[in-house]
């Protein structure tokens, strides 16, 4: 990160939340701290549990069981989604849409901690348990406010985020075709706690993933002529895809093709008749994405025809870029500067090649991404995706604080 600090702002911006019964906002820090160890609880759940994308049955099991103890009607998206409705009572207005990710990934928990995961193999090393907990505790703090405030509430608990598959089962649903707009938060272990990062436009790239099969004819190495080489076709390929980026993409535009992976032949002195690599592209507008996804498939086709071989491109639609509006990100900086729990706001940062479905909300709609610090030391500054991932868990009741608030001066405006 850049870190470009702004320092906090009070009373000026804490008008935003005010009743007339009262100063909503500190009725809501106050209910946020006081669930601090329900959060606590249920984030260790979900992490001695965890499960991995399209597959997070008991996840959702619990999931809906805890809507379902606080009165919160839900409906199941696909096999392993839950929406979360809660109405406000006074009357019809804005649809806001939170979601929260509750997959694992296939790493195994190096922590060491009491809550370690039970399952072997699985681990929530991005956080997802931590937004699952938040999610539930923003739910059950909206709905103790519901009299407070009109419009609608959803809150996607949303599986698969890691493979890129949730987002579009939501959306495919149906159910949240009306929504307004959304938002998401994601803790972050580069970031102290207290700490809260959004900004405008891209801050996120795109994931596609391509497999190229290339087919040949195997022959003796020592008869080359009568065969037509894979592997050969294959590695022409890798080199000249490096090309894409240095060579089609305007300088200034930031943009990656990688292969991380290329298989071919069976032994070593037969001409290769197959070969399979596996790679992506990651890009951080709509344009350039689709000049990356046309400039593979073209340059593989080229190569496979000069080496008279046939290929395959095959691609897998993984997430678009996450663009967050401008004014949105500007509302959520003037409700964290007015949140007590946030030291810090970061409005300028660093965009991230790693990618989030989160995009597919944001098709048609307007939204915003946010990250909030969960780093308090060196056993919580691992970066995600790391066995040895954890959070301090300081950061869930300035999750859901931020979250209401947030839900709450928008359905207010």
């Amino acid at each position: 990160f850049n870190h470009h600090l702004s320092p906090k702002r009070h009373a000026s911006h804490a008008s935003l939340l005010q009743s007339k019964e009262g100063n909503l906002m500190s009725q809501i820090k106050e209910k946020a701290q006081a669930l601090a160890d329900e959060l606590v609880a249920l984030r260790r759940h979900f992490h001695e549990n965890p499960e991995s994308s399209l597959k997070e049955y008991k996840t959702a099991e619990k999931i809906q069981e805890e809507l379902t103890k606080l009165n919160i009607p839900f409906e199941k998206i696909a096999d392993t989604g839950t929406l979360a409705i809660i109405k406000g009572g006074k009357g019809e207005g804005k649809t806001i849409l939170l979601r929260a990710d509750i997959d694992a990934l296939e790493l195994p928990d190096c922590t060491n901690k009491p809550y370690s995961s039970k399952n072997e193999g699985l681990n929530h090393a991005c956080g997802h348990d931590a937004h699952t907990a938040m999610g539930l505790g923003t739910a059950k703090v909206l709905n103790e406010l519901k009299d407070t405030f009109a419009g609608t509430v959803y809150i996607a608990f949303q599986p698969a985020e890691e493979i890129g598959a949730g987002a579009k089962q939501f959306v495919a649903s149906g159910k949240i075709d009306h929504i307004d707009e959304s938002f998401a938060i994601h803790v972050n272990s580069g970031l102290p706690v207290g700490t809260f990062a959004v900004q405008g436009g891209p801050v996120n790239a795109s994931c596609d993933i391509f497999k190229i099969k290339v087919t040949g004819k195997s022959a003796h190495v020592g008869r080359p002529h009568l065969g037509h080489d894979a592997l050969v076709t294959a590695s022409e390929i890798v080199v000249a895809l490096q090309t894409i980026v240095s060579r089609e993409v305007e300088p200034g535009d930031r943009a990656v093709v990688g292969v991380g992976k290329l298989h071919a032949g069976t032994r070593y002195n037969i001409v290769a008749n197959d070969a399979l690599l596996e790679g992506t592209i990651r890009a951080f507008s709509h344009t350039t994405r689709a000049h990356l996804k046309e400039a593979v498939t073209r340059i593989a086709q080229g190569i496979a025809v000069t080496h008279r071989c046939e290929v395959e491109v095959d691609w897998y639609d993984a997430a678009a870029p996450v663009i967050n509006t401008h004014e949105l990100a500007e509302k959520f900086q003037l409700v964290a500067k007015s949140v007590d729990s946030i030291d810090h706001i970061i409005t300028k940062y660093e965009l991230a090649m790693g990618a989030d479905d989160f995009a597919d909300y944001l098709v048609g709609k307007p939204g915003v991404y946010g990250l909030l610090g969960s780093q308090s030391g060196e056993e919580t500054a691992y970066g995600h995706h790391h066995e040895k991932f954890d959070i301090d868990e300081a950061v869930l009741p300035i999750g859901v604080e931020l979250e209401v608030n947030y839900i709450l001066s928008r359905l207010a405006n």
